[in-house]
């Protein structure tokens, strides 16, 4: 089985290349501005415009409103929205319609329990996401992007009505035992490929993808 993987957080023309020519299916590009991978409406139309046919540009929210909304999908080619806050599944359907696009809606985890809270989301969103809840304890902890990972046995074995990605933690080095303990059909990774906080490395998104393409 062919695995996908997503390149997330991407904010410069280096690392959007370096993604797109060593075969990511996604890119995401990140509105939500207390993160040090965020880009303006205008910066990542910029972006969007250099991602070849055939690799979905994601935009990544944190509990956006309307406006933010209609601004972002103004400027930008979006072809899946994902939402990485506390978006109630009512929210979800109500975003999806408003954008007339495919949302993904990321789940965080740290217990069996947060595995079964998405269950709530397969009849609203179109894709699911999986990733590492911040411990409370975690100073200036995101949203998503913080390089931790959970129990990729929760998911051992766990059926979904939608598709979903795997994401938290990932770099080259751990993601072959990700997927294989999880079954994950596709991945995402932000902070491993980064030297710093939002300063991708496009050597790092290289071997990420290699890694992932030897599946």
């Amino acid at each position: 089985m062919t695995i996908a993987a997503k390149i997330c957080g991407l904010n410069d023309a280096a690392s959007l290349r370096a993604a797109t020519t060593a075969g990511a299916a996604f890119v995401g590009l990140m509105f939500y501005p207390p993160s040090p991978r965020a880009v303006t409406p205008a910066e990542a139309g910029t972006l969007a415009a250099q991602v070849p046919a055939g690799v979905g540009k994601v935009g990544v929210f944190v509990d956006p409103d309307d406006e933010l909304l209609d601004t972002v999908l103004a400027a930008v080619p979006l072809d899946l929205l994902q939402l990485h806050g506390q978006e109630t599944p009512e929210r979800v359907a109500g975003i999806a319609k408003r954008a007339g696009l495919p949302v993904m809606k990321a789940i965080r985890v740290a217990e069996r329990a947060d595995i079964e809270a998405a269950r709530a989301y397969e009849d609203v969103a179109d894709r699911l996401l999986f990733d590492a809840k911040a411990p409370k304890t975690m100073a200036d902890a995101l949203p998503g992007g913080n390089g931790l990972v959970f129990d990729w046995n929760l998911l051992r074995d766990a059926a979904w009505r939608r598709p979903w990605m795997l994401s938290g933690g990932l770099d080259a080095g751990n993601v072959a035992d990700a997927v294989r303990i999880s079954g994950a059909p596709a991945v995402d990774v932000s902070s491993g490929v980064e030297t710093a906080p939002g300063a991708k490395d496009p050597a790092a998104i290289k071997a990420f993808l290699d890694a992932v393409k030897a599946l």
